[in-house]
């Protein structure tokens, strides 16, 4: 009885947390079928999304907002498609973790 109580309770926390974002998130949500971390490949690769917008403050609300909605122009002519699967604390867990990127 105590393990079915303990698995509740941590199923529960589970359930109750933030976005944990990483790569598994990034690959859960689809992100890495045109992003990785450090090379070009259907759009920028995270560190070189990270190099260009190191420093603005609105940084990570920007880039949370691109990945619900979409974009184009930023990184040439292939335009990111929305991402609808994507709930806005997932965007914003995974803009702070490109962001992070070095």
């Amino acid at each position: 009885m105590k393990a079915l109580v303990a698995a509740t309770v941590a199923l529960g926390l589970l359930s109750a947390a933030p976005a944990f974002a990483s790569a598994e998130l990034a690959k859960a949500k689809n992100c890495l079928a045109c992003h990785t971390v450090d090379k070009k490949l259907v759009g920028p690769a995270y560190k070189d999304v990270a190099a260009k917008y190191a420093g603005q403050a609105d940084a990570s609300a920007m880039l949370a907002e691109k990945i619900m909605k979409g974009g184009k122009g930023a990184w040439g002519p292939v335009p990111m498609p929305p991402n609808p699967q994507v709930k806005p604390e997932e965007a914003k867990a995974l803009a702070d973790w490109v962001m992070s990127q070095k």
